[in-house]
């Protein structure tokens, strides 16, 4: 257990802001005091029973160090006697614990009880709005996704419902976290359970237009076409910087330069 007092050694008060009052007297669970920290209010609380159950585990082992010890800090198992750690380990291991609590997190959100605790952030934009103009207009919340299940490999992004677009998020200390973290699946599956939250239309693309008029699909590739063929119409020079003396005595004395 952690004590909320005080006495606590970490960056800043702030970090506990959430933790006041008569909470401060008393014990809570590692759990609680991680998603209490500044800048971890994007995770929600796993119940420790989903935990306990070694199948919700599965392949974990591999992925992070020190994980027998990770685990015991997370269910709180390293104050007995026997799981004390040496003052050496103790800060490799909660790297561990926060690395293990992620991937955990990541397959949590994708329960039911796991969906309902992140819609209620959802809800409360917690994860912040849209980028997109058509989308901001309408107050368009997004939602957490990760580019890859592995650690490591991308940073945590944001998926918007309405125009169906990864963005980066606008929040730094979103973007810190790592994507595994939510995974690739959770987002898409949250709005099939969830489907009223989908809105109903997607944003009209912007119809780019000069003086009024729009632009004809046609214009750009015939532009294209056009440079192509200049390129093509270019004499082949032999490459002679301009400033030469061949080039000097051909302007100077009327002589020709010979072209290749």
């Amino acid at each position: 257990m952690f004590k909320a007092t005080g006495e606590m050694t970490t960056d800043s008060d702030e970090d506990y802001s959430e933790i006041s009052g008569s909470d401060r007297d008393e014990e809570i669970t590692w759990i609680e005091w991680f998603c209490h920290l500044k800048g971890n209010e994007f995770f929600v609380e796993v119940d420790e029973d989903y935990i306990q159950d070694d199948f919700n585990l599965t392949g974990l082992s591999a992925q992070v160090p020190c994980y027998e010890d990770a685990l015991n800090m997370i269910l709180d198992f390293d104050d007995q006697d026997d799981h004390r750690l040496q003052d050496d380990q103790q800060p490799l291991v909660e790297t561990a614990a926060q690395m293990l609590y992620g991937l955990i997190h990541a397959r949590f959100i994708l329960t039911s009880r796991g969906m309902a605790a992140m819609l209620d952030k959802y809800n409360c934009y917690v994860y912040g709005k849209c980028p997109l103009t058509q989308c901001e207009a309408i107050n368009q919340a997004v939602l957490p996704i990760g580019m890859s299940d592995l650690l490591r490999q991308s940073a945590a992004k944001v998926y918007c419902p309405h125009c169906r677009e990864i963005y980066f998020p606008k929040s730094s200390k979103l973007e810190c976290l790592d994507g595994a973290y939510f995974g690739t699946t959770f987002a898409h599956l949250f709005f099939l359970t969830y489907q009223q939250q989908v809105p109903p239309t997607m944003p009209v693309p912007h119809c780019p237009r000069i003086y009024g008029f729009k632009i004809h699909k046609s214009v750009k590739e015939n532009l294209r076409k056009q440079c192509e063929r200049a390129q093509k119409q270019l004499p082949m020079f032999s490459g002679k910087p301009a400033g030469t003396e061949e080039s000097r005595r051909g302007s100077a004395g009327r002589e020709e330069i010979v072209v290749d």
